[in-house]
């Protein structure tokens, strides 16, 4: 597990969930978080998303990128959409970056 500047990601992977939780003065970026919302029901996936998670690979595959302090092989292939939620809303403590935030 990677510590990123102000954020602290906990993988579980017995239960699945990763939490990502950005530092106590930052906002959630809940406009970014629409957006890939957005994004997902654009593409027919949310429900699939929400019942299955979302394969680190097809994010990349739509131009998402982890950061240069995210640890790719510590996470599960598959994240929760409550975490990719989570770290949409974690701004630039994200770990990853979002072409459409």
């Amino acid at each position: 597990m990677k510590k990123l500047a102000t954020t602290a990601a906990v993988l579980a992977l017995g239960a699945a969930t990763v939490a990502v939780a950005p530092a106590a003065s930052a906002k959630p970026d809940t406009g970014c978080m629409q957006a890939g919302i957005a994004v997902l029901k654009d593409a027919g996936l949310f429900s699939t998303v929400a019942e299955s998670g979302l394969p680190i690979a097809t994010a990349v595959a739509v131009g998402v990128k982890p950061r240069a302090t995210t640890d790719v092989g510590s996470l599960p292939a598959t994240l929760p959409l409550s975490t990719v939620l989570a770290d949409h809303r974690a701004g630039d403590d994200s770990l990853f970056i979002y072409p459409w935030c």
